[in-house]
């Protein structure tokens, strides 16, 4: 029984996120809960990459990511305008952010300090629904 609610709380989910995709409005999820999902990124040198699985949490029909970069190098993150500042550097670079749909691009800009002078590189995020799961 419980296998069957987790697959159709994914599929729910999987649902919310593509009817949301692109129409302005942030995902609206009932079920609140802690997820994993695997999250990509995309730009700047290919380098920097992200640790999966991300945690995913939802709350009052809101979405957070919690990213863990690969390099403890990054002091701070923006995304859709709004300044996230790094939570831990261990074992990299730790950010929680505002989520509104999944297998939606994000853009985000990650500034780091590892050269001689600070830059703010610019990336893509994706969060892959079809790798969605409860965590128990």
């Amino acid at each position: 029984m419980r296998h069957i609610a987790r697959k159709l709380t994914v599929l729910f989910l999987l649902l919310a996120s593509l009817l949301c995709c692109g129409c302005g409005k942030k995902a609206v999820i009932a079920e609140n809960g802690v997820y994993t999902v695997t999250a990509s990124l995309k730009g700047g040198s290919g380098k920097t990459t992200l640790l999966n699985p991300t945690l995913l949490t939802v709350e009052n029909g809101e979405m957070t990511a919690e990213l863990v970069f690969s390099s403890r190098s990054y002091d701070y993150v923006l995304v859709n305008g709004e300044r996230f500042e790094v939570l831990s550097t261990e074992p990299g670079s730790t950010f929680r952010i505002p989520v509104e749909a999944l297998d939606k691009e994000l853009p985000l800009i990650g500034d780091t300090v590892a050269m001689s002078t600070p830059h703010e590189i610019e990336y893509t995020l994706l969060l892959d629904s079809s790798t969605l799961e409860t965590v128990k």
